[in-house]
């Protein structure tokens, strides 16, 4: 007889206890659809978002400084610099700085140059530009700096982490609207509805080639540092000419060069004989015509 009522309690406990867990597991299974779902939609907010809290030194995830350290690895810097030289010899100059761009795997972006010119003296003075890839910008940088007399310099760095982020998800949004707009063009059958969806992906697709060119020129600018090379030849010193007085001219060079004058003062009178002999004939035929008329007068008188 107190079995019966200690087994009832017993039951009555572990459906208690059943229920509980049951109401518990629920929660959680709840707890992970809202999980994924809220992932799913900061997925894009984390990709636009992610470099300002890496350069607030926030993180993102689990990961910790770990990611943290990836995140700054992955953005996107412009450098570029402006070095003015003093060299000794400009071209020496410049084949240098072109064979140090080859070893680090650059290239001469452009070049220019001009001879100046001050009485006596002449100089060089150009501008050779660098391409040199982003990861060899320092060594290129010092051995710029160590290939001449330093002048003046400077740096600067140009993080365009969030225009690239920006651009690949405008890119990927662009993509999608094309693709809606192709799937509206196949099942169209009316001609205006045609041509509507026809100027709707003519304008997607002009905006899909803008961006992706302006993605493109972001990256080769990443990829490639620039080195703005300003190289300047010193000026020469001032050396007047000798100058000797002129009874002191030797002899013998004071004969030929008389003589070269009487030669060049003859090969003068030739040649302005040359251009008066014209003007002469035409001015003696009316010279010509009034003596004979003036003698004609005269004899009949």
């Amino acid at each position: 007889m107190r079995r019966g009522p200690l087994v009832a309690v017993c039951c009555a406990l572990l459906l208690v206890l059943a229920g509980c867990s049951g109401a518990g597991g629920n929660a959680a299974g709840g707890g992970d659809g809202g999980s994924v779902s809220v992932d799913t939609g900061a997925e894009a907010a984390e990709a636009t978002a992610a470099p300002d809290s890496v350069g607030s030194g926030e993180s993102t995830g689990d990961d910790g400084a770990g990611g943290i350290a990836a995140q700054i690895e992955n953005r996107q810097i412009i450098y570029e610099a402006t070095v003015s030289l003093r060299v000794d010899d400009y071209d020496a100059a410049t084949a240098n700085l072109t064979e140090l761009a080859r070893e680090r795997g650059g290239y001469v972006g452009s070049t220019r140059s001009e001879v100046r010119g001050e009485e006596n003296r002449t100089w060089k003075e150009g501008v050779v530009v660098l391409r040199i890839p982003s990861g060899n910008y320092s060594g290129a940088y010092d051995a710029v700096l160590a290939s001449g007399e330093v002048r003046s310099e400077e740096q600067s760095t140009d993080d365009v982490t969030t225009q690239v982020v920006d651009l690949q998800a405008r890119l990927e949004s662009l993509r999608a609207e094309r693709d809606r707009l192709r799937e509206l063009y196949d099942r169209a059958n009316d001609t205006e509805d045609v041509l509507a969806v026809q100027r709707e992906l003519s304008d997607v697709q002009t905006e899909i080639e803008r961006t992706e060119a302006r993605l493109q020129s972001l990256q080769r600018q990443v990829a490639y540092s620039t080195i703005t090379v300003r190289l300047s030849e010193p000026r020469p010193d001032y050396e007047p000419p000798e100058r000797t007085q002129w009874y002191e001219t030797p002899l013998t060079e004071a004969f030929l060069e008389s003589v070269d004058g009487v030669i060049v003062m003859g090969r003068g009178l030739v040649v302005l004989t040359a251009y008066a002999l014209p003007y002469l004939f035409v001015l003696s035929i009316p010279a010509v015509g009034a003596v004979f008329g003036f003698r004609w007068l005269r004899d009949r008188r």
